[in-house]
């Protein structure tokens, strides 16, 4: 039997990504920081807080002893964003001989303002090789084999190839890039303009107003990208484009779900309603990454205002739509 595929976190995403890798033929230790939780899973065969009615594939062994994870092919690393720096660091020993490490994490770290590849390079071992993963996808969709493409990114292209062909199933289908920095902006960025766009809908703001955002929310993620070395080409395709049309419409999408509780009047703290929204820890980090080089986002900083509370939905909807007219290439 090969090596094993690593998946590191037990959430919605981590189940998920571990059924899709066992779909593609590989035996996958799925590991849970909670040893109870683990052993539930082993025994039930399901993630009943997170996919509930989605079986755990035949091949997927659940488990929390951070050795397990020691001799792998590559690990997927499916924490949240804000966690990956801690994790890293608590299981840098066995992931140091268990291949590729790929972040799966959409977001940028708070008081650093650190993208997840420049994270995991300052804590994994020196010349460790660092993969993204990210693109338009539900977990509910991946865990059941439904049709779902995505885009893997490692700075050595052949890696991205390899990883890529590795990981890609009868139902689960991979692109490979160079392009790490623009797969991050792109899945990071989509977040916290997806919270816009719910936002609008929550609002009851029409829907020419919701498509008319994600047009204007688009080129100022291909602006944000062009400042900080992404490929416009790039946020064309599955992580940027891709991935804010289907957050940017559907309240499968936390960070859609979050802005439409919001424009409905809930404060922040109420709106995220007990589960993860990454685009409201990323906002204010990428809003303020946005301005120190001068890139002008005005709906990235709506959103961090409002996630803050420093300001009103309305009073940023009627300064948005008072800002000057311009063309639309500009």
């Amino acid at each position: 039997m090969t090596a094993p595929i690593n998946v590191v976190g037990g959430g919605a995403w981590g189940t998920a990504l571990a059924n899709a890798a066992a779909g593609a033929g590989h035996p996958v230790t799925l590991w849970l920081r909670d040893a109870e939780a683990a052993a539930a899973l082993e025994v039930t065969r399901e993630n009943p807080r997170y996919l509930p009615g989605v079986p755990l594939h035949p091949a997927i062994r659940a488990t929390a002893e951070p050795e397990t994870l020691a001799g792998a092919q590559a690990t997927l690393l499916v924490v949240p964003a804000q966690t990956v720096r801690g994790v890293l660091g608590s299981l840098r020993e066995p992931l140091a001989s268990a291949g590729p490490v790929i972040l799966c994490a959409k977001g940028i770290e708070r008081g650093s303002d650190s993208f997840m590849s420049a994270v995991a390079e300052e804590v994994l071992p020196p010349g460790m090789p660092v993969a993204v993963l990210s693109g338009p996808s539900f977990a509910a969709d991946v865990a059941r084999a439904l049709p779902t493409a995505v885009t893997l990114a490692a700075a050595d292209a052949g890696l991205a190839a390899t990883l890529s062909a590795l990981l890609s199933g009868p139902s689960f289908r991979l692109y490979h890039t160079d392009d790490v920095r623009g797969v991050e902006i792109g899945g990071a960025g989509k977040n916290v303009l997806a919270i816009a766009c719910g936002i609008v809908s929550g609002r009851g703001l029409g829907e020419s107003a919701r498509a008319a955002l994600i047009a204007r929310a688009f080129a100022e993620l291909m602006r944000f990208a062009r400042a900080f070395g992404g490929r416009p080409e790039t946020l064309m395709g599955l992580s940027g484009l891709g991935d804010l049309v289907l957050t940017a419409s559907s309240s499968q999408s936390r960070n859609f779900a979050f802005g439409q509780r919001l424009g409905a009047g809930a404060s922040p703290e109420a709106a995220s309603g007990g589960k993860l929204a990454e685009g409201a820890f990323t906002a204010a980090a990428l809003a303020g990454l946005a301005a120190a080089r001068g890139v002008e986002m005005p709906v990235a900083q709506a959103v961090a205002a409002i996630v803050a509370g420093a300001a009103g939905v309305d009073d940023v909807v009627a300064g948005l739509l008072a800002r000057p007219l311009r063309g639309e290439t500009d």
